[in-house]
């Protein structure tokens, strides 16, 4: 677990990171991409409201980061919220609408977080009982 511990908070350092650029600068976040000056004013709008969903899942990594096989359901949606974003980024690359200068990090970060998240996923890693029978390490050993 101490791996997917560490993949977790840096997930959500990253997360935080992008949340707080996009809600307290998005003027110089959307001039950072690229966007500006041509993008109109309401794009900064989209920006914050990304933003705020960049600070709820950093949050959320943080929080699955302490007992991972008990927010599993963090570590799954984090799995499907990097798959669309990269599916969408390369579908956007390869339309030639944005650029890698306009994707910045979503071009290769999503295949990284993705495939540390499903390789060290909790549910991989733990097995339930057959039957509800659970063997204690005590129940192994033969009396003398």
């Amino acid at each position: 677990m101490r791996p997917l511990r560490f993949v977790l908070r840096f997930i959500g350092v990253v997360q935080i990171f992008f949340g707080l650029l996009f809600v307290f600068a998005p003027s110089s976040t959307s001039a950072l991409i690229g966007t500006q000056p041509d993008a109109p004013a309401w794009v900064n709008w989209l920006l914050v409201m990304s933003g705020a969903r960049f600070l709820g899942y950093g949050y959320g990594m943080f929080v699955a980061a302490r007992d991972p096989e008990r927010h599993q359901s963090w570590i799954t949606s984090m799995i499907a919220v990097q798959l669309i974003d990269w599916v969408a980024t390369i579908g956007y690359l390869v339309a030639g609408d944005v650029t890698l200068h306009n994707v910045s990090t979503a071009a290769f970060l999503p295949p990284l977080f993705i495939a540390a998240l499903v390789w060290w996923h909790p549910r991989r890693w733990t097995t339930k009982p057959a039957h509800g029978i659970t063997a204690t390490p005590s129940s192994s050993v033969a009396s003398a």
